[in-house]
């Protein structure tokens, strides 16, 4: 199955479930392993957290189920928003270092006269 083959979802984007202010359910509407093994990775390592996981109830349902429980008093939705914005730090710092890598490789690749069309 190929991307373009999901359909969007017509709804939010986030759904927050739950009453309670350190355990809450996040319903994610068109997201993925991608992002919920990430998020849930970077999640784990905050001391405030408790417990975290994702799941993605069913293949042909273009959603993510994240449930992140904290402690302290901790609100369970500033963990997730503070998670959020370290992910996409890292995600840039990533794309910085491939972004150097690919010039470097370029650069000496036309140093080197490029590589013969056979190759």
């Amino acid at each position: 199955m190929e991307p373009e083959d999901v359909l969007p979802t017509t709804g939010p984007k986030v759904q927050i479930l739950g009453t309670s202010p350190t355990c809450v359910t996040l319903v994610l509407a068109d997201e993925d392993h991608t992002l919920g093994n990430a998020l849930r990775y970077v999640l784990a390592k905050k001391s405030a957290v408790q417990f975290c996981g994702y799941s993605i109830p069913h293949p042909s349902e273009a959603k993510m189920n994240l449930r992140v429980q904290t402690a302290g008093g901790v609100p369970a939705l500033r963990v997730v928003r503070e998670a959020l914005v370290d992910l996409m730090a890292m995600a840039g710092t990533m794309r910085k270092t491939f972004d150097a890598a690919v010039a470097d490789f370029d650069d000496r690749r036309a140093a080197e006269g490029g590589m013969d069309e056979g190759a």
